[in-house]
């Protein structure tokens, strides 16, 4: 069924053509990273057979499995059930309208510890398609917030993956901020180097940081995590930025205690 829904001779065939095809005085190039990365493959084969798996039982997502419409549509189809779907604000009954005869698939995004809680304690079957870049991402956090540092997050804050992996981070007593771009990492740099307004920074960050996060504390120790669908090639940058800021404000021969 995956391979029919999802898979093209055409696509195959240009990659094969290195990524080229030509066609009189047409060319076209295909993106060499093209199609599902392995954990969204994953995720997707996983909802296809519970639905198989458990032909007579309700069947649901906490939110859509992957951000693409035409799979989401597939899965709609057969008959599974988007909780994301019911009215803004309804969230929480749909939680309460499960049973222990129901099943709920996670997302390869993963799901924040608060939702997992809430669904085992509603007893139903949970099918756990967390991507495993995620669940690592989630042990580097766990890691930092255990020798104190505070978890940076590249990342959107609105995000279920980066909500999941900040969840992480409060649940295992941590600190969390998270900076989507190249500016926001300039602040935090400068911030770093010369200190300034908490107020200002805070609300600068208002809706990214974790409970009483406090600048002038919480941003001495830092570790670097990612929402794992972000650019690699940005988050790396901007782990840089931020050993330079810590070298520059603490330097370099106290750099691993930063």
């Amino acid at each position: 069924m995956l391979a029919e829904n999802y898979h093209s001779q055409i696509v195959a065939q240009i990659k094969e053509n290195d990524f080229t095809h030509e066609a009189g005085r047409l060319t076209i190039h295909l993106a060499r990273e093209f199609g599902f990365c392995y954990g969204v493959d994953r995720a997707v084969d996983y909802a296809y057979q519970t639905r198989q798996r458990f032909p007579n039982q309700r069947v649901f997502l906490t939110g859509e499995i992957i951000h693409n419409p035409h799979v989401n549509e597939k899965l709609r189809a057969m008959g599974l059930q988007f909780m994301s779907d019911t009215p803004a604000g309804a969230s929480s009954s749909a939680l309460d309208s499960l049973t222990p005869g129901d099943v709920v698939i996670l997302p390869a995004f993963g799901v924040t510890v608060t939702m997992l809680q809430q669904l085992d304690r509603r007893g139903c079957t949970l099918v756990d398609t967390t991507c495993g870049s995620v669940l690592n991402v989630w042990k580097n956090v766990r890691r930092y917030t255990e020798g104190g540092y505070t978890s940076v997050i590249h990342g959107k804050v609105w995000h279920e993956e980066t909500q999941a992996t900040a969840s992480q981070a409060v649940e295992y007593g941590g600190r969390y901020l998270v900076v989507f771009d190249d500016a926001e990492t300039e602040i935090v740099c400068d911030y770093i180097r010369r200190g300034g307004s908490s107020h200002d920074f805070l609300m600068r960050f208002r809706e990214a940081v974790s409970p009483g996060f406090d600048p002038d504390r919480d941003l001495q120790r830092i570790g670097l995590a990612n929402q794992t669908t972000m650019l690699m090639s940005e988050s790396l940058a901007m782990g840089e930025k931020l050993k330079e800021a810590m070298i520059d404000r603490w330097g370099r021969e106290s750099i691993a205690q930063h």
